[in-house]
């Protein structure tokens, strides 16, 4: 991991469009020339009106939208990475590895129990399955899971219930960089208060974090620093998933 003098992620002139199959192959810009720089320990936080972008970056930093145009560079001791042209293959390694997410919404295998999709990235990391599984009980308490239902499927819970899930299966693996999309969203003051927690250990162990938070109590007490996007704005988007584009 870099010092706390050098960012983890820099992001230049970046540039997204879609291209709308479905009306002739028009094009729709959403954001143009964006630049940030992201520090170790660091939680920068996206700012401006619903549709303006935020989640698209997300997305283009996990792998899921492609970029248009600009860099996008992690640096590392030992060098650094280019995620704007990085082959499809090379983002699983990078989405266990290096970067966590916690999207707006759970999507998981169904029929598999709430404490093995939380497991699941302590796994692909090479973590004992009972070490693993006693980490993802430590965490769902934490968040106020019920024991009882760990051992379902969270498909079957309420909004807020599948989001702590979705919260401690992004933070358990402790990622060098985690993106966090509205993760407060859907839950009560007592989880607000575990996530707030959550980031502020994350931040202390040197994660660097970009996110969004509409919650202004939240991004106020875990925000070190606001980057407004309205200069980098292109036209509006109504929802924060895109039917333009197929993920990676």
């Amino acid at each position: 991991m870099t010092t706390l003098t050098q960012p983890f992620l820099t992001v230049d002139a970046l540039h997204k469009s879609f291209v709308l199959h479905g009306q002739g192959g028009m094009t729709l810009e959403v954001m143009r020339g964006l630049s940030l720089s992201l520090l170790p320990g660091e939680c920068l936080v996206l700012a401006g009106p619903s549709g303006i972008g935020k989640s698209t970056l997300l997305k283009m930093l996990h792998g899921s939208y492609r970029v248009t145009g600009g860099r996008l560079r992690l640096h590392f001791e030992d060098g650094e990475l280019e995620l704007a042209d990085l082959p499809a293959h090379a983002w699983h390694s990078l989405r266990r590895d290096v970067i966590g997410y916690v999207s707006q919404f759970l999507r998981v295998v169904p029929r598999v129990p709430a404490v093995e999709v939380v497991m699941e990235p302590l796994l692909a990391c090479g973590v004992e399955p009972d070490e693993a599984r006693e980490r993802a009980e430590t965490m769902l308490a934490r968040l106020n899971l019920p024991p009882r239902l760990w051992s379902l499927p969270p498909g079957t819970f309420s909004g807020g219930e599948q989001q702590r899930v979705n919260i401690a299966r992004g933070f358990i693996a402790e990622h060098p960089l985690l993106l966090l999309d509205e993760p407060t969203a859907s839950l009560d003051a007592a989880n607000r208060e575990v996530v707030v927690g959550l980031i502020e250990e994350a931040k202390a162990r040197g994660a660097a974090l970009l996110g969004i938070f509409h919650d202004e109590d939240v991004r106020e007490r875990v925000a070190d620093r606001l980057l407004p996007l309205e200069a980098h704005m292109g036209a509006v988007l109504e929802a924060a998933e895109t039917p333009f584009e197929e993920v990676r």
